[in-house]
């Protein structure tokens, strides 16, 4: 006879970690993490800059002479670059020969899949395209390469120095860029409902940038300390006046007793 609602014990079912999301031909697709990452760094990004372009999982296309190779950056900034103004012009991809300018930092989520190329721990196959580690350091030349291991909580950051990357020492909050006046570190907190620890920009005074919903909630707190102050100052004024009134009814009473004395108070 045949059962709609069948019994499998739970336990012979594969779970998530037996079914990664990287497929095997096209490694690197984003899990959960990789979404909601991108988002914290995006909107936490106020660089000192007039213009600029933020990417996320966006294909990169670096090589005119083989214009079918790219790379997709899990995020990347670029200083000097226009960010989109309307939905119709928004880019599909990034084209550096149609852009001119090469992205200042570029941050990659670590995922078993694509941690070794990550870290540029994988050799150029011949008559294949260069590896992600070798496109950042020999062909763009990105000043600052970032990767982050969601694993391990480690953040690193990698600097261009001549011909090759060199990797920094991060100390205190994190690592400052000088150049955009900003800070990249680690957080530990609540984003999108998830808690843990994620990368996040911060100001020159060590605090942390804050996302859409805590500016949100920061002018919220801002307008009502200042109404609050208004409504206070309006009370005080008031009971200020009625002071005034209070010393006013006792001068004419103390007036009346004199003028009942013959005294002419003046």
């Amino acid at each position: 006879m045949y059962q709609h609602n069948p019994v499998i014990p739970t336990n012979t079912l594969p779970t998530m970690y037996d079914l990664p999301s990287e497929d095997p031909e096209e490694m690197g697709l984003p899990d959960e993490f990789h979404d909601v990452q991108p988002d914290l760094l995006r909107e936490t990004c106020q660089p000192n800059a007039e213009d600029f372009f933020i990417g996320a999982d966006l294909n990169l296309y670096y090589d005119a002479r083989n214009t079918g190779w790219y790379k997709r950056p899990d995020w990347f900034l670029v200083i000097g670059a226009t960010a989109s103004q309307s939905i119709a012009e928004s880019r599909l991809s990034y084209v550096m020969w149609q852009e001119g300018v090469a992205p200042f930092l570029m941050v990659e989520l670590l995922s078993p899949g694509t941690e070794a190329e990550d870290l540029g721990q994988t050799l150029r196959v011949v008559g294949k395209p260069p590896t992600k580690w070798q496109v950042y350091e020999q062909i763009l030349r990105v000043p600052y390469y970032a990767i982050f291991d969601r694993y391990s909580n480690q953040f690193r950051i990698f600097c261009l120095q001549a011909t090759q990357y060199v990797e920094q020492i991060i100390s205190g909050q994190g690592y400052w860029f000088n150049e955009i006046d900003l800070g990249l570190g680690v957080w530990t907190g609540s984003y999108q409902g998830m808690q843990g620890q994620w990368l996040r920009w911060y100001d020159v005074n060590g605090n942390w940038a804050p996302t859409n919903q805590e500016a949100k909630l920061q002018a919220i707190q801002e307008a009502t300390k200042a109404t609050q102050r208004a409504e206070e100052a309006t009370q005080q004024a008031d009971e200020a006046n009625q002071r005034a009134e209070e010393a006013n009814q006792r001068a004419e009473l103390l007036a009346a007793k004199l003028r009942e004395l013959g005294i002419d108070p003046g």
